[in-house]
């Protein structure tokens, strides 16, 4: 069974910038596609990034232009670069394989990591 784990959440001042990584592990024989999700208390789940393939990327537009997804299909990774963030930013992030016909409705998830923006 596919587990993904996400790493790399943390705290963070307003402006600053986080990279998270997630590792897929088990039969990862298939080149998944990638997706990066948040929710934060109260507020509904947020694609937030997703990649289909190696250069077809989407993004919220909450994110665009500060945050950038990229993948490495040899060690069966994902990552999202986060910089300039804000108090708006602060959540818990799932890294997740997402359908590579939308590139955006979630497979499976990870257990979420935690980002934390202070102003």
């Amino acid at each position: 069974q596919v587990q993904l784990v996400e790493s790399g959440g943390g705290s963070v001042q307003a402006g600053g910038s986080l990279s998270l990584s997630c590792t897929a592990s088990g039969p990862t024989y298939l080149n998944y596609c990638w997706g990066w999700f948040r929710q934060s208390p109260g507020k509904e789940r947020e694609a937030v990034a997703g990649i289909v393939g190696d250069d077809k990327v989407n993004y919220a537009d909450s994110v665009k232009g500060r945050f950038n997804i990229s993948r490495d299909n040899v060690k069966n990774m994902a990552y999202l670069q986060m910089n300039n963030l804000n108090t708006e930013d602060t959540a818990t992030y799932y890294c997740a394989h997402v359908s590579c016909i939308d590139g955006v409705s979630p497979v499976r998830m990870g257990q979420g990591t935690q980002v934390t923006v202070a102003s």
